[in-house]
């Protein structure tokens, strides 16, 4: 009998350690997610920030095949060769947008971008995305990231809020954190398929606004947040985590 109860037990523990395997690569998949990431423009590092998304995928055990596009300079007005290409974005499971591109106005242009994204191009919106394509008269973009936003405050350290404690991407996220030195977005509309994860108070009118979201655009997933001006926010954990697992959901590759 004690022969028998020990098999047993030896089988239970590998059926059970396989389970856990098997359960522990539901969110973060087992091939590696393809990640393009869309950066240059004005006001930030970002070769700095770049290199960043590499080490968050990296330092929360997620594979990721990575590739960076900045053909864009450092202006406030570019137009990126990618996107003469109509499958600009194949074979990619999403696209992070951390460009700064305030006065590109061509809505040919614009809408070219945000057509690929509509018919399923899944990503996520970063900072001063949001301020991309600003002066443009057209809402497609801003519909396509799930908040508009034409200005910003000043840099501070702002304290984060969660409203949505039970959404995927804010698991493990810390109630009481607070940005490094970085900009908060003033968000004039929020769009109808937008969902908020967490806000952040202005400090000089204590208006609220969305810091992170999600949106459905057409049948793509998004994922955004209007931190990530500094380094020191593109250093943080908290941040870079948040941006993994935005990712992984935009992706569909979230448990």
């Amino acid at each position: 009998m004690k022969l028998i109860f020990t098999r047993r037990n030896l089988l239970v523990n590998i059926l059970t350690g396989m389970l856990c395997i098997f359960t522990a690569g539901v969110g973060y998949a087992e091939t590696p997610i393809r990640v393009l990431v869309i950066t240059g423009g004005c006001c930030h590092d970002y070769e700095f920030q770049s290199e960043s998304i590499k080490q968050a995928f990296k330092e929360n055990s997620v594979e990721a095949d990575i590739t960076v596009i900045n053909d864009g300079g450092n202006g406030t007005e570019a137009k990126i060769g990618l996107y003469d290409n109509a499958d600009w974005a194949k074979g990619f499971d999403v696209v992070i947008h951390n460009e700064c591109f305030a006065n590109t106005t061509d809505e040919d242009y614009i809408q070219k971008i945000a057509r690929a994204h509509r018919e399923g191009v899944n990503a996520v919106v970063i900072h001063c995305a949001m301020h991309t394509y600003r002066a443009s008269k057209i809402d497609t973009w801003r519909e396509f990231l799930g908040v508009t936003s034409r200005r910003h405050d000043h840099q501070s350290k702002y304290p984060v809020r969660i409203v949505a404690s039970e959404h995927p991407i804010m698991k493990g996220f810390p109630k009481d954190w607070v940005t490094p030195m970085d900009e908060l977005y003033i968000i004039e509309t929020v769009w109808p398929k937008t969902t908020i994860l967490a806000t952040s108070n202005s400090e000089q009118d204590g208006s609220s606004h969305a810091c992170f979201w999600t949106n459905e655009y057409g049948k793509a997933r998004v994922f955004g947040t209007t931190y990530g001006h500094s380094n020191e926010t593109f250093a943080d954990k908290t941040f870079r985590a948040t941006l993994v697992r935005g990712s992984l959901w935009a992706a569909g590759r979230l448990n």
